[in-house]
């Protein structure tokens, strides 16, 4: 299958080297062209995902509309605030995209300006073409070395299309499930990057396992909650995009939103730790956007609540902690 990656962060990289392990002609289009022109140069992404040579069959470019012209799969390899971009790159180059049966997200954050997961703005913008999200726990490093992975596609339209990309997708290293619910796959992805950040918190406040242990649980409630509350089913939450990702992400020293919630427990600056990165922190964002989206909604959240407050309200994760500890006492 010709499968075209837009975005060479290190997940899009990761993922196009999964892919030709499958023996799939694949094309990465970055947003720079300098990129691409070092990418193609060193054979590395020294600045994303360094250490994986970068073979010879992968195709490299910097421009949408000519990889379209053979590409069977478009995969959004980018950052929520980046999907509107790519998404009308796609729309200016269908008129060559002859063989294009779908567009597939990687990205797990909302729009923070429109509130909008990535499939709706996909949605939006090429209203006749089959959408879906791929997410669970993946460390880009481990899917590039072909360490044992499991991943859930959720698309909409026919269930013959999402079987044959399920097929395409998986490898014996990567296993990937369906799902029916495509907001609850992309809900779960999005959520998962703000209770990381809670959870880097309170280990950077060096807690405990218990404080950590109790924090994850209700985590996974209350992210359970607000799917439910937002159109998605609560199975979903129980599954890979849920508490598989959660738990990754909350325990795991590789995740950015984790390593960035520790250094904030640990007494670090917000500002600090946000100006001059190169990689995003989806989870930064997202809690902006799910913060508004719960008020629009009146929806109750007092973990995310608490998150928001760490991070543009200057409350220290301490006060928030006890903030928490100090709720009303109910039934679990």
């Amino acid at each position: 299958m010709n499968i075209c990656i837009l975005g060479a962060g290190a997940w899009g990289t990761a993922m196009a080297l999964h892919l030709l392990r499958g023996g799939h002609s694949v094309s990465l289009v970055t947003r720079r062209i300098e990129q691409a022109l070092d990418l193609a140069y060193e054979k590395e992404n020294r600045d994303y995902l360094p250490g994986f040579t970068l073979p010879a069959d992968l195709q490299i470019g910097h421009e949408v509309k000519p990889v379209l012209m053979e590409a069977a799969v478009v995969l959004l390899a980018s950052p929520s605030h980046g999907i509107r971009d790519w998404a009308d790159a796609v729309r200016a180059g269908l008129d060559s995209a002859r063989q294009l049966k779908a567009v597939v997200s990687l990205s797990k954050g909302l729009e923070v300006e429109t509130l909008l997961r990535p499939s709706e703005i996909l949605a939006a913008a090429l209203p006749d073409l089959p959408r879906g999200a791929l997410a669970g726990p993946t460390f880009a490093t481990e899917v590039a070395r072909g360490a044992p992975t499991a991943m859930v596609l959720a698309g909409s339209g026919g269930e013959e299309l999402w079987r044959s990309l399920q097929e395409a997708f998986s490898s014996p290293s990567l296993r990937i499930y369906r799902s029916p619910d495509l907001a609850g796959v992309e809900l779960g992805g999005c959520l998962k990057n703000i209770y990381a950040i809670a959870a880097g918190c309170c280990d950077g406040l060096k807690l405990g396992d218990n404080a950590r242990a109790a924090l994850v649980t209700r985590m996974l409630a209350e992210m359970v909650r607000l799917g439910e509350a937002l159109g998605a089913s609560p199975d979903t939450f129980h599954g890979l995009s849920g508490v598989g990702d959660l738990v990754a992400t909350c325990y795991g020293d590789w995740s950015r939103n984790h390593g960035f919630g520790q250094r904030i427990g640990a007494g670090e600056p917000v500002k600090n730790l946000i100006e001059g990165r190169k990689t995003v922190v989806e989870g930064y964002r997202t809690t902006l956007a799910f913060h508004r989206l719960c008020r629009q909604r009146d929806l109750a959240a007092p973990v995310l609540e608490q998150v928001h407050a760490i991070l543009y309200e200057d409350r220290s994760p301490r006060e928030a902690l006890a903030e928490l500890m100090n709720r009303r006492l109910r039934e679990e």
